[in-house]
């Protein structure tokens, strides 16, 4: 009985009581990780969502397979991803991992669940000799 009146007032519970619908979410995951795991985290998790937040000329120059396009410096970037699924697990990347890097606050104030960041960004992956989809 004693555990349970603990339970009811602990910090933990309050803050989940506090939660406002559409705040973040507690607990978004972020993993930074370079093009040749990227690759076998593509290989091994098909449910994985490939987004591309280069410019469409970048994307349309060469992408990898599947990958879908936000255009990080459209001033729309915020609203594009809010119409994701915010459960799903992506991996976002750039050409080099500046801008999307800078995408990880939005992706976190938006409440998204799990992502992974290739800190090498789309060059990485072409200098590793990784397949480029046109």
């Amino acid at each position: 009985m004693l555990v349970g009146i603990m339970l009811v007032g602990s910090p933990a519970l309050s803050v989940a009581q506090d939660t406002k619908p559409g705040a973040p979410a507690q607990g978004t995951t972020v993993k930074h990780i370079t093009s040749a795991t990227a690759d076998k985290l593509l290989q091994e998790k098909k449910d994985v969502v490939v987004l591309d937040v280069r410019t469409p000329r970048e994307f349309t120059d060469g992408h990898i397979k599947g990958a879908k396009n936000i255009d990080f410096n459209d001033r729309h970037f915020a609203d594009h991803l809010g119409k994701l699924d915010k459960g799903t697990t992506y991996l976002v990347h750039c050409a080099s991992g500046g801008r999307s890097g800078r995408s990880l606050e939005v992706f976190k104030k938006l409440g998204f669940k799990a992502i992974y960041h290739m800190d090498d960004g789309f060059n990485g992956w072409k200098s590793a000799g990784k397949p480029v989809e046109k």
